[in-house]
């Protein structure tokens, strides 16, 4: 069983605090702030590191399944946009539209956008979020 970490620091408010985020290996660490998450100043947010998390995992699984269906993929690019919206008073992440391109030597459009359907089913991460977020996909070839 894999155990992956990740941490935070937060210093001083909400609205003035800054932090930083950190995965547990060392690969990512991006500062945050209030001005990041609800409005548009600079550094990264929670909602961005989901997005990340998403897309990386989908386009890990989609390669695997497309291997699988005999079509090794050459790339597959995925975006993620992570909707964040009032719910009942409360921020929450109600939606994320995955979007991905795949070149993909010998695989026709309706073959690539039928294993990315699968795919969207059953990637880890979007096995986690599906619950209780929306997951919409948009697959292409290239």
């Amino acid at each position: 069983m894999a155990i992956r970490t990740a941490t935070a620091r937060w210093l001083g408010t909400l609205t003035e605090g800054t932090g930083v985020m950190r995965t547990g290996k060392g690969g990512y660490e991006g500062n945050y702030s209030f001005k990041s998450r609800f409005e548009e100043g600079e550094g990264t947010n929670p909602e961005e590191l989901i997005g990340a998390a998403h897309a990386g995992c989908f386009s890990m699984a989609l390669s695997k399944g497309l291997a699988d269906a005999g079509f090794p993929p050459t790339a597959i690019d995925t975006t993620a946009n992570v909707h964040l919206e009032k719910v009942d008073g409360m921020q929450t992440v109600t939606r994320i539209d995955l979007a991905t391109r795949g070149d993909v030597p010998g695989i026709d459009e309706a073959e690539f956008v039928k294993i990315a359907e699968a795919t969207k089913e059953g990637c880890p991460i979007s096995r986690l979020l599906s619950p209780g977020t929306q997951i919409t996909l948009a697959a292409s070839l290239v």
